[in-house]
């Protein structure tokens, strides 16, 4: 008789990862029961698992066109305003290739910050389709808004681009002083919002915010795979797609029948619903403030600790916190030390980051109870390891933060 075996219960290289009772071996990985705190994607809510199990369904049909028209409806709960907005099949990375393709001529010329890993796939992107300006400045710290005056003065610049929140290193940029610079030379402003909506507070009206880009998997806690692209009516008004796929013309033009122009990827609708619903019943400004109160424990359990962030604390990031590693800690081995012993999963630096910080997320439906796991388990391993000189100090700072 052909053995069977649970699904789900193997890890990639092959061995089991639960024993019969559905717990993980210790050193084993379990992700039906890890605490699982990447910078994105995140943690899923039940119901938002659950709304994947749907049976297929033809996205051509009126069921689905409901589904469509309802997460219209409630896409301005992300955005925090209402405006011309698209969920188009693909990563965030899509949505900003969709923004910039969709917007950007070839002969013009845009800004971009680039003070991250984003940040500079931000340039890169724009390079594709029309000349990248770039202000460059040390990752995750403020770039010159001075240098990005000078620069908005080239001819032909057409608009200012920046990453609302670089994950890559925990840092929040402080757009208001560079939007305010672009509104004196009259050039609209498109954000990367991939990782801070709706963690963040979304942008004023002042910015003068054309377009933005939020990503399904980050504070929105949908599975990732979905870019969500705002216009602005003066946006969609100078569309002139350079893309097939990616044309918001026709995307918007099938979004009025409630449909798509091209197949969906139905199950990550359907859990995009799902996680809209749930932010409708939470509350926008809610959520904002959980993000916020948890991500200021978890700062509060670091300096506790004696560790550093990597960006400066007044811009540290609400949606994701990077540590500094003290000297002599190796990177994979900590955080593989994290997943082994503790069935705690963080996140590694990228680009020039990789390898000097980890990362604890914080967004979405993340908890205190989860962080609070996730700053035990580093404490534990940097005591394992000799970095500090005693167990307590952070989970102590930790729950003096707790509600």
């Amino acid at each position: 008789m052909t053995e069977v075996r649970s699904v789900g219960r193997v890890s990639p290289g092959g061995e089991k990862t639960a024993n019969d009772e559905g717990h993980a071996p210790e050193g084993l990985f379990d992700p039906f029961t890890s605490t699982f705190l990447l910078a994105g994607p995140v943690r899923l809510h039940p119901r938002v698992q659950q709304a994947m199990a749907t049976p297929s369904l033809n996205h051509r049909g009126e069921y689905f066109h409901e589904i469509v028209a309802e997460i219209k409806e409630l896409l301005p709960l992300v955005f925090g305003r209402p405006g011309h907005q698209v969920v188009l099949t693909g990563s965030g990375t899509c949505g900003l290739e969709a923004m910039v393709s969709n917007l950007a001529r070839r002969e013009d010329r845009v800004v971009v910050v680039n003070n991250g890993h984003f940040g500079d796939r931000l340039e890169k992107i724009v390079g594709r389709f029309a000349h990248a300006v770039p202000v460059r400045g040390p990752w995750g710290r403020p770039v010159d808004s001075e240098a990005v005056a000078a620069a908005l003065e080239t001819p032909g610049v057409v608009a200012l681009a920046a990453v609302y929140n670089e994950t890559s290193v925990g840092f929040t940029n402080p757009v208001a002083p560079l939007a305010e610079r672009a509104r004196r030379r009259g050039v609209p402003l498109w954000l990367d919002a991939i990782s801070a909506l709706p963690g963040l507070p979304p942008p004023p009206d002042e910015w003068g915010v054309e377009a933005m880009v939020v990503g399904s998997q980050k504070g929105l806690a949908a599975p990732p795979g979905l870019a969500l692209v705002h216009l602005s009516t003066k946006a969609r008004e100078r569309l002139v797609p350079q893309t097939f796929s990616t044309d918001l013309v026709e995307h918007l033009k099938s979004l009025e029948k409630n449909d798509t122009p091209f197949t969906p990827a139905v199950p990550l609708f359907l859990a995009l619903r799902e996680a809209l619903l749930l932010l409708k019943e939470e509350g926008p400004d809610r959520r904002r403030r959980r993000t916020h109160d948890v991500a200021k424990a978890t700062r509060a359990a670091v300096r506790a600790m004696g560790l550093e962030l990597y960006p400066p604390v007044e811009h540290a990031s609400d949606t994701v916190t990077a540590i500094r590693y003290p000297a002599g800690v190796d990177d994979a081995s900590f955080r593989g030390a994290l997943r082994t012993r503790h069935n705690v999963i963080v996140s590694g630096g990228q680009g020039q980051a990789r390898g000097q910080i980890f990362r604890l997320g914080h967004m979405g439906i993340a908890s205190f109870m989860d962080l609070l796991v996730g700053v035990a388990a580093v404490e534990r391993e940097l005591y394992r390891a000799g970095r500090i000189p005693e167990l307590g100090a952070g989970v102590r700072e930790f729950l003096t933060h707790v509600p």
